[in-house]
């Protein structure tokens, strides 16, 4: 007997035509069960998943689509060409053709070199590089990388990024999850962030992050508690850490905000404009609201 387990509920995104598109959450929060509902790997108990605007699972939406699982399997006792050329096959590709592709993708990949050994003798990060050939190698209108930065060095990670940017600049719509908040803001035009199998926040990357554009951090010393309460109800946010207070306003209220505290007796220790970033955003709805126990509905971008 197992427990039935509601991994995602309500769950509603949509991916534009040629964007790179980032899929968030902490560990737990739905994501490999999405993207395995949407390339047609389980089934939804309720609720319908489209892929160009035709249900999943069909075969012919699935031939536009290239898919890359956070473990690839990778038969060990095949060399990357091996099973490269198989996935091609399988996508329809036949003969010369085919052979010609996979070398192209696994040049593209940084596998070429090793394309002659057996898989079970490669390392994670080849290993990856090669589920990443194998999802390249159909020419899909649609890649779906799930950490496709899994297990790559920094040189890694810089090709793989690149190999993303060129396939969205040859036309490709790309969808990925990954845990490294740095690479979804440096290539994704929208984001969706999940927490407990419900979406939080979904949007246009850059609308998302106006959030904190206009704020400003003052640091302060010796904050009384008396004082404490007229800077709680100006609606800044406070936190403390240790004697230090550190309040965080729109910039039209900092002279206020200054005027106070040294009229209350506080010494200002630090003023320093703050420039909202994708990681602000992921602590602030997928880790701190945490505490609540539902999620509240997902927060839009105005383009939405």
């Amino acid at each position: 007997w197992m427990r039935r387990v509601e991994a995602v509920r309500g769950v509603s995104f949509e991916v534009q035509a040629g964007d790179i598109f980032g899929f968030l959450g902490p560990n737990g929060a739905g994501k490999t069960t999405t993207i395995k509902m949407l390339t047609g790997l389980i089934a939804p108990t309720s609720g319908r998943a489209s892929l160009m605007g035709e249900p999943v699972g069909r075969p012919r939406v699935l031939s536009k689509v290239g898919f890359l699982p956070e473990n690839p399997y990778v038969y060990p006792y095949l060399t990357p060409l091996e099973f490269v050329e198989m996935c091609g096959e399988l996508s329809g590709l036949r003969g010369r053709a085919c052979r010609d592709r996979a070398r192209q993708v696994l040049e593209r990949t940084g596998v070429w070199y090793a394309a002659d050994r057996q898989v079970r003798r490669l390392s994670k990060g080849m290993l990856q590089r090669t589920g990443l050939a194998a999802a390249l190698v159909a020419d899909p209108e649609l890649l779906i990388l799930d950490e496709p930065m899994s297990g790559l060095d920094p040189v890694g990670r810089k090709e793989v990024k690149d190999l993303i940017l060129e396939e969205r600049a040859n036309g490709r719509t790309i969808f990925f999850s990954t845990h490294i908040l740095a690479d979804v803001e440096a290539l994704c035009d929208r984001v969706t962030i999940l927490r407990k199998g419900q979406v939080v926040v979904s949007g246009a990357l850059s609308e998302l992050l106006n959030f904190g554009a206009n704020e400003t951090q003052i640091v302060l010393d010796a904050v009384s508690e008396e004082l404490q309460g007229e800077l709680e109800a100006l609606g800044g946010r406070l936190s403390r850490a240790g004697e230090r207070t550190t309040v965080e306003v729109a910039s039209q209220q900092v002279d206020e905000v200054l005027r106070m505290a040294l009229g209350g007796g506080a010494s200002v220790v630090e003023v320093q404009a703050h420039h909202a970033t994708l990681e602000d955003l992921f602590v602030r709805e997928a880790i701190f609201s945490g505490d609540r126990s539902d999620p509240e509905p997902a927060k839009k971008s105005s383009s939405d």
